[in-house]
């Protein structure tokens, strides 16, 4: 990894700073690295805090901020301006048809984790996948066999919580892959500079390329669309069973109901989004081995297809699992592509890139912490914004730190149920 960045203001100093300030993505490493003494838990807003968010051990506190997401957030260093380092961009997607059908777009990281499995290169796969008695909501998983993994596929828009279930991974002493968002992918790799343990059995990381996470209110929203309430479900889908495929909710009663990805996500104010998201310095899964993004034309899609991603493989180990999974049929690679191209099919993702160090700024004006981008080249991707734009974003995000709207009252309530399942 390369020198770290000039820091663009300063950075939080406590887990509590860094949820009232709007940093806090819920990932779950609080709770990971606490020893039990707090839990992720739903607050009212609708994502997953720490709680009590001031209830770490000796010791604990620090470790959790020298990996936190919402303190730092690591790249890889030279490479293309957006998209950093990779040996490979390309369009690919599971070579086994339900697989590819099932899974959200093309099946790339389902079809990845199943090959790790099936090839026994790792006992389990730490992902996130639907909580069997409250469907609308995600759950960590350990996937063991090829079949968990599909069974866990999908997409899940609303609040996960994966590192919740990293130390009891590390725990197992035995070989093991993570499947998250970026963010989380980020924070594993931070931590992994702590932790032999880690180090010695992480065997792959993988992530998608995030348009950002949901607050539990945008599927509430959805609910009340159909007139619906949470105990009536039996089945929350929110990607899958076709590329992009419907939202998809089945009560116990046997009723069903869809909406269309555009009827879903067209109308980007209401995604209710993490306001860290705004401002996500790695949407593009850097850190990870191996990164999969949708890959529609203009970033959206005009209709149903079979289902491709566009990946971009990041070190030699993500190289040497597609190279095997493409051997071993799990796999199919498709045309390669330069990183412009990359652009043409996740626009949003070039356009919030070169605005985050204006973002930034206009943070630091308003006195908000901001987070530490070693190796993500965020003065290089600035270059590439107009003048007048760049004005315009800090000016946006420090008005809206003046309306309070990156401000949270941090969680400290008593921890709740345990994610253990």
């Amino acid at each position: 990894m390369s020198t770290p960045a000039p820091i663009v203001g300063r950075t939080a100093t406590s887990i509590a700073e860094v949820v009232e300030s709007g940093l806090c993505i819920g990932c779950g490493l609080c709770e990971a690295l606490s020893g039990g003494s707090l839990s992720m838990s739903l607050a009212e807003h609708g994502a997953m805090r720490p709680a009590p968010v001031d209830g770490f051990g000796p010791g604990q506190e620090a470790a959790v901020l020298a990996a936190c997401p919402g303190v730092v957030a690591p790249g890889r260093g030279v490479g293309d301006a957006i998209w950093g380092p990779a040996s490979l961009l390309a369009m690919a997607w599971s070579g086994e048809p339900d697989v590819r059908h099932r899974a959200a777009t093309g099946g790339v990281l389902t079809a990845l984790g199943r090959h790790l499995l099936a090839t026994d290169q790792v006992s389990f796969v730490l992902h996130v996948g639907p909580d069997p008695d409250a469907p609308m909501r995600s759950r960590w998983v350990m996937s063991e066999t090829p079949e968990d993994v599909l069974a866990n596929a999908g997409s899940r828009y609303g609040p996960t919580a994966p590192l919740a279930g990293l130390q009891v991974a590390v725990e197992r002493n035995e070989p093991f892959a993570v499947i998250a968002k970026p963010c989380d992918i980020g924070a594993v790799a931070m931590r992994a500079r702590a932790d032999e343990g880690l180090r010695t059995n992480l065997v792959a990381t993988m992530a998608m390329v995030c348009g950002g996470q949901s607050r539990l209110s945008k599927s509430q929203a959805v609910l009340d669309d159909f007139g619906l309430t949470e105990d009536q479900l039996q089945l929350f889908r929110y990607r899958g069973y076709g590329n992009p495929g419907a939202t998809r909710i089945e009560t116990a009663a046997g009723t069903a109901h869809e909406k269309s990805y555009l009827e879903m996500w067209e109308d980007e104010s209401g995604w209710d989004l993490d306001a860290r998201c705004t401002i996500c310095p790695d949407a593009l899964g850097e850190m990870a081995d191996v990164a999969a993004a949708d890959a529609w034309p203009g970033g959206a899609p005009t209709g149903e297809d079979d289902g491709f991603n566009a990946i971009a493989v990041r070190s030699e180990a993500g190289r040497a699992l597609v190279n095997a999974a493409v051997e071993s049929g799990h796999l199919v690679l498709g045309e390669e592509m330069t990183a412009r191209e990359f652009d043409h099919l996740q626009p949003h993702q070039e356009r919030k890139k070169v605005a985050l160090r204006a973002r930034f700024e206009g943070r630091a004006t308003a006195g908000l912490p901001t987070i530490a981008t070693p190796g993500l080249r965020l003065d290089e991707c600035a270059e590439g914004l107009d003048p007048e734009r760049a004005d315009a974003e800090r000016a946006g995000t420090e008005r809206r730190a003046g309306q309070g709207r990156y401000s949270e009252v941090a969680v400290r309530l008593e921890p709740g149920p345990s994610t253990d399942f």
